[in-house]
Protein backbone atom coordinates (compact mmCIF):
# COMPACT_ATOMS: atom_id res chain seq x y z
CA UNK A 1 0.00 0.00 0.00
CA UNK A 2 1.47 3.45 -0.47
CA UNK A 3 2.03 6.35 2.05
CA UNK A 4 1.77 9.80 2.17
CA UNK A 5 5.76 9.64 1.69
CA UNK A 6 5.18 8.93 -1.26
CA UNK A 7 3.42 11.95 -2.51
CA UNK A 8 4.21 15.72 -3.53
CA UNK A 9 1.96 16.48 -0.25
CA UNK A 10 0.81 15.06 2.98
CA UNK A 11 -2.72 13.71 1.39
CA UNK A 12 -4.35 12.61 4.75
CA UNK A 13 -3.77 16.18 6.22
CA UNK A 14 -4.99 18.17 3.64
CA UNK A 15 -7.49 15.81 2.19
CA UNK A 16 -9.47 15.84 5.49
CA UNK A 17 -9.62 19.35 5.51
CA UNK A 18 -11.57 19.33 1.95
CA UNK A 19 -14.72 20.04 1.83
CA UNK A 20 -15.68 17.57 -0.52
CA UNK A 21 -14.27 14.69 2.04
CA UNK A 22 -16.43 12.94 2.83
CA UNK A 23 -15.42 11.17 6.24
CA UNK A 24 -15.43 14.47 8.33
CA UNK A 25 -13.64 14.18 11.55
CA UNK A 26 -11.82 11.21 10.51
CA UNK A 27 -7.89 10.66 9.59
CA UNK A 28 -7.78 9.41 6.45
CA UNK A 29 -5.89 6.32 5.60
CA UNK A 30 -5.00 6.62 2.13
CA UNK A 31 -3.33 4.57 -0.66
CA UNK A 32 -2.55 5.48 -4.32
CA UNK A 33 -4.15 3.33 -6.89
CA UNK A 34 -3.18 5.21 -10.11
CA UNK A 35 -3.52 8.51 -11.82
CA UNK A 36 -2.75 10.11 -15.10
CA UNK A 37 -0.49 13.14 -15.67
CA UNK A 38 0.19 15.30 -18.79
CA UNK A 39 1.96 19.01 -19.65
CA UNK A 40 0.60 21.74 -20.41
CA UNK A 41 2.33 25.18 -21.18
CA UNK A 42 5.12 23.93 -19.27
CA UNK A 43 2.89 23.06 -16.19
CA UNK A 44 3.25 19.30 -15.07
CA UNK A 45 -0.44 18.11 -14.05
CA UNK A 46 -0.60 15.29 -12.39
CA UNK A 47 -4.09 13.53 -10.95
CA UNK A 48 -3.94 11.09 -7.96
CA UNK A 49 -6.64 8.78 -7.97
CA UNK A 50 -6.83 8.65 -4.06
CA UNK A 51 -8.45 5.44 -2.23
CA UNK A 52 -9.35 6.35 1.40
CA UNK A 53 -9.91 3.18 3.86
CA UNK A 54 -11.55 5.40 6.58
CA UNK A 55 -14.54 6.26 5.05
CA UNK A 56 -17.82 5.09 6.09
CA UNK A 57 -17.49 2.70 3.35
CA UNK A 58 -14.34 2.54 0.98
CA UNK A 59 -14.01 5.79 -1.31
CA UNK A 60 -12.13 6.73 -4.20
CA UNK A 61 -11.56 10.59 -4.70
CA UNK A 62 -9.87 12.15 -8.16
CA UNK A 63 -7.27 14.54 -6.93
CA UNK A 64 -5.69 16.65 -9.46
CA UNK A 65 -2.22 19.04 -8.76
CA UNK A 66 -0.24 21.07 -10.65
CA UNK A 67 3.56 21.34 -10.53
CA UNK A 68 5.36 24.78 -11.49
CA UNK A 69 8.86 25.52 -11.41
CA UNK A 70 7.89 29.28 -10.45
CA UNK A 71 5.16 30.35 -7.97
CA UNK A 72 1.46 31.39 -8.88
CA UNK A 73 0.95 35.39 -8.05
CA UNK A 74 -1.36 35.51 -4.88
CA UNK A 75 -1.75 31.75 -4.66
CA UNK A 76 -0.87 29.93 -1.73
CA UNK A 77 1.06 26.22 -2.76
CA UNK A 78 -0.26 23.35 -0.79
CA UNK A 79 3.10 22.23 -0.58
CA UNK A 80 6.28 21.61 -2.35
CA UNK A 81 9.36 18.96 -3.04
CA UNK A 82 12.54 19.58 -4.65
CA UNK A 83 13.35 18.11 -8.09
CA UNK A 84 16.40 16.60 -9.60
CA UNK A 85 18.39 19.35 -10.14
CA UNK A 86 17.89 20.95 -6.11
CA UNK A 87 15.08 23.04 -7.59
CA UNK A 88 11.71 23.74 -5.85
CA UNK A 89 8.60 22.73 -7.09
CA UNK A 90 5.26 24.90 -6.02
CA UNK A 91 2.42 22.25 -5.91
CA UNK A 92 -0.75 23.36 -6.24
CA UNK A 93 -4.34 22.24 -6.27
CA UNK A 94 -4.83 22.42 -9.78
CA UNK A 95 -8.22 23.25 -9.62
CA UNK A 96 -7.19 26.99 -8.70
CA UNK A 97 -4.23 26.98 -11.67
CA UNK A 98 -6.09 28.12 -14.71
CA UNK A 99 -3.58 26.18 -17.02
CA UNK A 100 -5.55 22.79 -15.45
CA UNK A 101 -8.67 24.18 -16.94
CA UNK A 102 -7.42 24.95 -19.98
CA UNK A 103 -5.60 21.55 -20.24
CA UNK A 104 -9.54 19.79 -19.42
CA UNK A 105 -11.62 22.24 -22.22
CA UNK A 106 -8.23 20.98 -24.74
CA UNK A 107 -8.69 16.87 -23.87
CA UNK A 108 -12.52 17.47 -24.41
CA UNK A 109 -12.96 19.72 -27.38
CA UNK A 110 -10.29 17.91 -29.49
CA UNK A 111 -11.32 14.22 -28.41
CA UNK A 112 -7.35 13.50 -27.23
CA UNK A 113 -6.65 11.12 -24.66
CA UNK A 114 -3.60 10.03 -21.82
CA UNK A 115 -2.65 6.54 -21.65
CA UNK A 116 -5.22 5.21 -24.36
CA UNK A 117 -3.79 1.89 -25.04
CA UNK A 118 -7.94 0.69 -25.76
CA UNK A 119 -7.63 -3.40 -24.74
CA UNK A 120 -8.70 -5.55 -27.22
CA UNK A 121 -11.05 -8.21 -25.72
CA UNK A 122 -13.85 -7.92 -23.51
CA UNK A 123 -16.67 -4.89 -23.01
CA UNK A 124 -18.26 -3.29 -20.41
CA UNK A 125 -21.37 -1.68 -20.01
CA UNK A 126 -19.59 1.33 -18.30
CA UNK A 127 -17.22 1.97 -21.51
CA UNK A 128 -20.17 2.64 -23.71
CA UNK A 129 -22.29 4.91 -20.80
CA UNK A 130 -18.75 6.62 -20.01
CA UNK A 131 -18.88 7.21 -24.23
CA UNK A 132 -16.05 4.78 -25.22
CA UNK A 133 -16.24 2.82 -27.93
CA UNK A 134 -13.86 0.04 -26.85
CA UNK A 135 -12.79 -0.79 -22.86
CA UNK A 136 -10.02 1.61 -21.32
CA UNK A 137 -6.61 0.84 -20.35
CA UNK A 138 -6.29 1.08 -17.04
CA UNK A 139 -5.34 5.17 -16.21
CA UNK A 140 -6.44 5.97 -19.85
CA UNK A 141 -8.28 8.79 -19.90
CA UNK A 142 -10.32 9.78 -22.62
CA UNK A 143 -11.96 13.55 -24.11
CA UNK A 144 -15.42 13.57 -25.51
CA UNK A 145 -16.97 16.59 -27.60
CA UNK A 146 -20.61 17.50 -27.96
CA UNK A 147 -21.55 17.35 -31.32
CA UNK A 148 -21.67 21.32 -32.63
CA UNK A 149 -19.68 22.33 -29.50
CA UNK A 150 -17.71 25.64 -30.47
CA UNK A 151 -13.96 26.01 -29.89
CA UNK A 152 -13.33 28.15 -26.80
CA UNK A 153 -10.16 30.19 -25.82
CA UNK A 154 -9.38 30.51 -21.83
CA UNK A 155 -8.99 34.06 -21.09
CA UNK A 156 -8.67 33.15 -17.21
CA UNK A 157 -10.30 30.43 -14.66
CA UNK A 158 -11.12 30.97 -11.14
CA UNK A 159 -12.88 27.93 -8.36
CA UNK A 160 -16.17 28.89 -7.46
CA UNK A 161 -16.24 27.66 -3.30
CA UNK A 162 -19.35 26.29 -1.09
CA UNK A 163 -19.59 22.92 -3.04
CA UNK A 164 -20.02 20.14 -0.81
CA UNK A 165 -19.16 17.35 -3.04
CA UNK A 166 -17.65 18.22 -6.49
CA UNK A 167 -15.01 21.25 -7.91
CA UNK A 168 -16.49 23.95 -10.33
CA UNK A 169 -14.19 25.91 -12.22
CA UNK A 170 -15.34 28.92 -14.06
CA UNK A 171 -13.68 30.31 -17.16
CA UNK A 172 -14.06 33.26 -18.79
CA UNK A 173 -13.89 32.67 -22.52
CA UNK A 174 -12.84 34.83 -25.75
CA UNK A 175 -16.32 34.49 -27.01
CA UNK A 176 -20.05 33.74 -25.72
CA UNK A 177 -20.95 32.35 -22.02
CA UNK A 178 -17.62 31.58 -19.40
CA UNK A 179 -17.60 28.04 -19.25
CA UNK A 180 -17.76 25.89 -16.04
CA UNK A 181 -16.10 22.48 -15.66
CA UNK A 182 -17.31 20.52 -12.89
CA UNK A 183 -14.92 18.25 -11.46
CA UNK A 184 -15.85 14.72 -9.98
CA UNK A 185 -14.15 14.12 -6.59
CA UNK A 186 -15.78 11.37 -5.66
CA UNK A 187 -15.37 8.44 -8.34
CA UNK A 188 -18.08 5.89 -9.43
CA UNK A 189 -17.80 3.21 -11.88
CA UNK A 190 -20.53 3.83 -14.71
CA UNK A 191 -22.02 6.96 -15.89
CA UNK A 192 -22.50 9.98 -14.18
CA UNK A 193 -26.11 10.92 -14.97
CA UNK A 194 -25.29 14.60 -14.42
CA UNK A 195 -23.18 13.90 -18.02
CA UNK A 196 -25.60 11.38 -19.79
CA UNK A 197 -28.55 13.15 -19.53
CA UNK A 198 -27.86 17.10 -19.94
CA UNK A 199 -25.90 15.58 -22.38
CA UNK A 200 -28.40 14.04 -24.19
CA UNK A 201 -31.31 16.78 -23.34
CA UNK A 202 -28.69 19.73 -24.65
CA UNK A 203 -28.02 17.51 -27.95
CA UNK A 204 -31.59 17.05 -28.59
CA UNK A 205 -31.81 21.25 -29.18
CA UNK A 206 -32.98 21.75 -26.09
CA UNK A 207 -32.15 24.85 -24.24
CA UNK A 208 -33.46 24.13 -20.84
CA UNK A 209 -30.38 22.96 -20.10
CA UNK A 210 -26.92 24.79 -20.13
CA UNK A 211 -25.37 24.00 -23.53
CA UNK A 212 -22.73 20.99 -23.19
CA UNK A 213 -19.67 21.41 -24.41
CA UNK A 214 -17.81 17.76 -23.49
CA UNK A 215 -16.68 15.42 -20.70
CA UNK A 216 -13.52 13.55 -19.40
CA UNK A 217 -13.81 9.66 -19.15
CA UNK A 218 -11.34 7.50 -17.76
CA UNK A 219 -10.27 3.73 -15.83
CA UNK A 220 -9.04 3.10 -12.99
CA UNK A 221 -8.21 -0.31 -10.84
CA UNK A 222 -11.04 -1.81 -8.76
CA UNK A 223 -10.29 -4.93 -7.71
CA UNK A 224 -13.92 -5.55 -6.57
CA UNK A 225 -14.87 -5.73 -10.27
CA UNK A 226 -14.30 -9.12 -11.67
CA UNK A 227 -12.11 -7.47 -14.72
CA UNK A 228 -10.00 -5.75 -11.90
CA UNK A 229 -11.26 -2.35 -13.70
CA UNK A 230 -13.94 0.40 -13.64
CA UNK A 231 -14.92 3.13 -15.99
CA UNK A 232 -16.81 6.80 -15.39
CA UNK A 233 -16.71 10.36 -15.87
CA UNK A 234 -14.11 12.17 -14.37
CA UNK A 235 -15.28 16.35 -15.51
CA UNK A 236 -17.96 17.99 -17.42
CA UNK A 237 -17.80 20.85 -19.12
CA UNK A 238 -20.97 23.27 -20.25
CA UNK A 239 -21.92 26.92 -20.40
CA UNK A 240 -22.36 28.95 -17.76
CA UNK A 241 -25.18 31.39 -17.11
CA UNK A 242 -23.96 34.71 -14.83
CA UNK A 243 -26.14 37.27 -13.28
CA UNK A 244 -29.53 35.10 -13.05
CA UNK A 245 -30.76 33.72 -9.88
CA UNK A 246 -32.07 30.25 -9.58
CA UNK A 247 -35.99 29.35 -8.68
CA UNK A 248 -35.55 29.30 -4.79
CA UNK A 249 -34.34 33.13 -4.60
CA UNK A 250 -37.20 34.07 -7.06
CA UNK A 251 -40.20 32.18 -4.76
CA UNK A 252 -38.90 33.13 -1.86
CA UNK A 253 -38.90 36.47 -2.79
CA UNK A 254 -42.77 36.40 -4.17
CA UNK A 255 -43.63 34.42 -0.57
CA UNK A 256 -42.49 36.91 1.31
CA UNK A 257 -44.10 39.53 -0.09
CA UNK A 258 -46.61 37.43 -0.99
CA UNK A 259 -46.76 37.99 -4.48
CA UNK A 260 -48.66 35.84 -6.57
CA UNK A 261 -46.59 33.18 -8.57
CA UNK A 262 -48.77 31.15 -10.17
CA UNK A 263 -47.03 32.46 -13.58
CA UNK A 264 -43.55 31.17 -13.05
CA UNK A 265 -44.62 28.34 -11.22
CA UNK A 266 -47.26 27.48 -14.78
CA UNK A 267 -43.72 27.95 -16.80
CA UNK A 268 -41.74 25.69 -14.87
CA UNK A 269 -44.67 23.08 -15.06
CA UNK A 270 -44.58 23.28 -18.76
CA UNK A 271 -40.60 23.64 -18.65
CA UNK A 272 -40.32 20.50 -16.16
CA UNK A 273 -42.81 18.68 -18.88
CA UNK A 274 -40.88 19.05 -21.73
CA UNK A 275 -37.52 18.08 -20.67
CA UNK A 276 -39.06 14.61 -18.90
CA UNK A 277 -40.21 14.21 -22.82
CA UNK A 278 -36.99 14.73 -24.45
CA UNK A 279 -35.49 12.20 -22.01
CA UNK A 280 -38.30 9.31 -22.63
CA UNK A 281 -37.28 10.08 -26.70
CA UNK A 282 -33.92 9.68 -26.24
CA UNK A 283 -33.58 7.48 -23.65
CA UNK A 284 -35.24 3.64 -22.60
CA UNK A 285 -38.33 3.72 -21.15
CA UNK A 286 -40.65 0.69 -19.92
CA UNK A 287 -42.96 -0.22 -18.30
CA UNK A 288 -43.30 -0.44 -14.27
CA UNK A 289 -43.16 -4.23 -12.91
CA UNK A 290 -44.34 -5.89 -9.68
CA UNK A 291 -40.66 -6.39 -8.73
CA UNK A 292 -40.15 -2.09 -8.98
CA UNK A 293 -43.07 -1.54 -7.32
CA UNK A 294 -42.14 -3.62 -4.59
CA UNK A 295 -38.25 -2.02 -5.13
CA UNK A 296 -40.01 1.35 -4.66
CA UNK A 297 -42.20 0.55 -2.16
CA UNK A 298 -39.85 -1.42 0.20
CA UNK A 299 -37.59 1.86 -0.03
CA UNK A 300 -40.43 4.37 1.33
CA UNK A 301 -40.92 1.86 4.11
CA UNK A 302 -37.37 1.96 4.89
CA UNK A 303 -37.63 6.00 5.04
CA UNK A 304 -40.23 5.51 7.04
CA UNK A 305 -38.86 3.65 9.75
CA UNK A 306 -36.31 5.79 10.27
CA UNK A 307 -37.99 8.65 10.24
CA UNK A 308 -40.14 7.51 12.88
CA UNK A 309 -37.26 6.07 14.85
CA UNK A 310 -35.07 9.50 14.61
CA UNK A 311 -38.33 11.95 15.20
CA UNK A 312 -40.64 9.83 17.72
CA UNK A 313 -43.13 12.36 17.19
CA UNK A 314 -43.85 11.42 13.98
CA UNK A 315 -44.87 7.92 15.36
CA UNK A 316 -48.77 8.87 15.54
CA UNK A 317 -49.08 8.86 11.67
CA UNK A 318 -47.62 5.46 11.71
CA UNK A 319 -50.78 4.13 10.58
CA UNK A 320 -51.70 7.35 8.04
CA UNK A 321 -48.58 6.50 6.37
CA UNK A 322 -49.26 2.89 5.89
CA UNK A 323 -52.44 3.15 4.21
CA UNK A 324 -51.10 5.78 2.13
CA UNK A 325 -48.02 3.53 0.96
CA UNK A 326 -50.66 0.47 0.83
CA UNK A 327 -53.26 2.64 -1.76
CA UNK A 328 -49.71 2.95 -4.01
CA UNK A 329 -49.26 -0.14 -4.32
CA UNK A 330 -52.71 -1.07 -5.76
CA UNK A 331 -52.94 2.14 -8.06
CA UNK A 332 -52.00 1.92 -11.64
CA UNK A 333 -48.29 2.99 -12.33
CA UNK A 334 -46.58 5.28 -15.31
CA UNK A 335 -43.99 3.61 -17.11
CA UNK A 336 -40.36 4.44 -15.88
CA UNK A 337 -37.78 6.49 -17.50
CA UNK A 338 -34.56 9.03 -16.91
CA UNK A 339 -35.27 11.74 -14.55
CA UNK A 340 -33.70 14.85 -12.49
CA UNK A 341 -34.07 12.58 -9.26
CA UNK A 342 -33.32 15.39 -7.27
CA UNK A 343 -35.73 18.02 -8.60
CA UNK A 344 -35.73 21.46 -6.12
CA UNK A 345 -36.03 25.07 -6.88
CA UNK A 346 -32.42 25.43 -6.49
CA UNK A 347 -31.50 23.43 -9.65
CA UNK A 348 -33.24 25.80 -11.92
CA UNK A 349 -32.72 28.96 -13.23
CA UNK A 350 -34.54 32.04 -14.70
CA UNK A 351 -32.60 33.22 -17.81
CA UNK A 352 -34.13 35.84 -19.51
CA UNK A 353 -35.13 35.60 -22.98
CA UNK A 354 -35.00 31.86 -22.13
CA UNK A 355 -37.00 30.98 -19.19
CA UNK A 356 -36.63 28.23 -16.86
CA UNK A 357 -32.98 26.10 -17.12
CA UNK A 358 -32.55 23.19 -14.73
CA UNK A 359 -29.21 21.92 -13.68
CA UNK A 360 -27.34 19.27 -11.46
CA UNK A 361 -28.80 15.69 -12.96
CA UNK A 362 -26.64 14.14 -10.72
CA UNK A 363 -29.62 12.82 -8.40
CA UNK A 364 -29.56 12.53 -4.50
CA UNK A 365 -26.53 12.71 -2.86
CA UNK A 366 -27.41 10.60 -0.44
CA UNK A 367 -27.87 7.66 -3.58
CA UNK A 368 -25.70 5.50 -4.62
CA UNK A 369 -24.36 6.30 -7.84
CA UNK A 370 -25.84 2.95 -9.59
CA UNK A 371 -29.40 3.88 -8.45
CA UNK A 372 -29.21 7.37 -9.48
CA UNK A 373 -28.98 6.36 -13.01
CA UNK A 374 -31.26 3.87 -12.85
CA UNK A 375 -35.40 3.89 -14.79
CA UNK A 376 -38.11 6.26 -11.80
CA UNK A 377 -40.68 7.60 -12.04
CA UNK A 378 -41.42 11.40 -13.32
CA UNK A 379 -43.78 11.82 -10.21
CA UNK A 380 -40.61 11.86 -8.11
CA UNK A 381 -39.40 14.76 -9.62
CA UNK A 382 -42.80 16.51 -9.76
CA UNK A 383 -42.98 15.32 -6.00
CA UNK A 384 -39.61 17.29 -5.30
CA UNK A 385 -40.68 20.64 -6.80
CA UNK A 386 -44.65 20.51 -5.15
CA UNK A 387 -42.22 20.31 -1.35
CA UNK A 388 -39.89 22.65 -2.73
CA UNK A 389 -42.74 25.35 -2.89
CA UNK A 390 -43.62 24.31 0.68
CA UNK A 391 -40.45 24.93 1.82
CA UNK A 392 -40.20 28.62 0.78
CA UNK A 393 -43.30 29.22 2.18
CA UNK A 394 -42.33 27.32 5.37
CA UNK A 395 -39.37 29.19 5.21
CA UNK A 396 -41.43 32.92 5.05
CA UNK A 397 -43.45 31.01 8.29
CA UNK A 398 -40.32 30.10 10.17
CA UNK A 399 -39.03 34.01 9.50
CA UNK A 400 -41.88 35.34 11.48
CA UNK A 401 -43.78 35.70 8.28
CA UNK A 402 -48.01 35.31 7.80
CA UNK A 403 -48.23 31.47 8.25
CA UNK A 404 -51.73 31.36 6.60
CA UNK A 405 -50.50 33.78 3.42
CA UNK A 406 -47.27 31.62 3.40
CA UNK A 407 -49.40 28.75 2.90
CA UNK A 408 -52.26 30.09 0.36
CA UNK A 409 -48.84 31.23 -1.84
CA UNK A 410 -47.35 27.59 -1.90
CA UNK A 411 -50.81 26.24 -2.67
CA UNK A 412 -51.83 28.22 -5.57
CA UNK A 413 -47.99 27.48 -6.84
CA UNK A 414 -48.14 23.88 -6.45
CA UNK A 415 -51.20 23.81 -8.29
CA UNK A 416 -50.17 25.80 -11.47
CA UNK A 417 -47.27 24.02 -11.48
CA UNK A 418 -49.70 20.71 -11.77
CA UNK A 419 -51.62 22.48 -14.08
CA UNK A 420 -48.88 23.42 -16.71
CA UNK A 421 -47.27 20.06 -16.20
CA UNK A 422 -50.35 18.85 -16.97
CA UNK A 423 -50.93 21.01 -19.75
CA UNK A 424 -47.67 20.45 -21.96
CA UNK A 425 -47.04 16.31 -20.86
CA UNK A 426 -50.84 15.19 -21.72
CA UNK A 427 -50.35 13.34 -18.45
CA UNK A 428 -53.48 12.36 -16.19
CA UNK A 429 -52.30 13.26 -13.35
CA UNK A 430 -55.28 12.43 -11.46
CA UNK A 431 -55.02 8.54 -12.37
CA UNK A 432 -52.01 8.57 -10.15
CA UNK A 433 -52.81 10.96 -7.71
CA UNK A 434 -52.42 8.20 -4.74
CA UNK A 435 -48.70 7.06 -6.12
CA UNK A 436 -48.10 10.90 -6.05
CA UNK A 437 -49.22 11.69 -2.42
CA UNK A 438 -46.93 8.84 -1.46
CA UNK A 439 -43.91 10.28 -2.88
CA UNK A 440 -44.68 13.46 -1.64
CA UNK A 441 -44.64 11.86 1.64
CA UNK A 442 -41.79 9.93 1.02
CA UNK A 443 -39.65 13.12 0.12
CA UNK A 444 -41.38 15.25 3.33
CA UNK A 445 -39.77 11.91 5.29
CA UNK A 446 -36.40 11.90 3.86
CA UNK A 447 -36.55 15.89 4.71
CA UNK A 448 -37.35 15.09 8.39
CA UNK A 449 -34.57 13.51 8.78
CA UNK A 450 -32.24 15.46 7.27
CA UNK A 451 -33.23 18.24 9.36
CA UNK A 452 -33.09 16.86 12.51
CA UNK A 453 -30.21 16.23 11.65
CA UNK A 454 -28.46 19.19 10.63
CA UNK A 455 -31.18 21.89 11.39
CA UNK A 456 -33.03 21.20 13.98
CA UNK A 457 -34.93 24.47 13.56
CA UNK A 458 -36.05 23.35 10.58
CA UNK A 459 -37.53 19.97 11.07
CA UNK A 460 -41.18 21.76 11.40
CA UNK A 461 -41.57 22.27 7.76
CA UNK A 462 -41.74 18.50 6.74
CA UNK A 463 -43.44 17.67 9.93
CA UNK A 464 -46.21 19.53 8.94
CA UNK A 465 -46.22 18.33 6.09
CA UNK A 466 -45.79 14.61 7.24
CA UNK A 467 -48.89 15.92 9.43
CA UNK A 468 -50.91 17.40 6.26
CA UNK A 469 -50.24 14.55 3.88
CA UNK A 470 -51.18 12.23 6.60
CA UNK A 471 -54.28 13.95 6.93
CA UNK A 472 -55.14 12.59 3.67
CA UNK A 473 -55.96 9.07 4.97
CA UNK A 474 -57.61 6.77 2.44
CA UNK A 475 -59.21 3.86 3.21
CA UNK A 476 -57.51 0.84 3.49
CA UNK A 477 -57.43 -1.92 0.72
CA UNK A 478 -58.96 -5.52 0.32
Amino acid sequence: MSTESNFPIEFPTWLSSQRWYAGKGAVPRVERIGGWQIDHDGVRIVTHYILDHLAERTALYQVPLTERSEALVGIEPIGTRTAPDSSTVFVYDATVDSAYAEALLNLMLTEDSVGNNRQTSGSDPADTAAGSTAPLAQNAVVGHRQPGAPAVTVLSASRLTGEQSNTSIICQVAEGNPVIIKVFRALHHGENPDVTLQSAIAAAGSLRVPTSLGYLSGAWSDTGRADGRAVGHLAFAQEFLPGVQDAWRVALRAAETNEDFSEPARALGEATAEVHAILASVLPVREASDADVTDVLFSMTSRMSLALSELPQLEEFRSQIERIYDAARGTSWPALQRVHGDFHLGQVLLVPERGWVLLDFEGEPLRPMAERSQLDLTLRDIAGMLRSFDYAAGSVSLSGGDKAAAAHWASSAREAFLAGYVATSGMDLGRFESLLEALELDKALYEAVYEARNRPDWVEIPALAIQRLAARDVAPTV
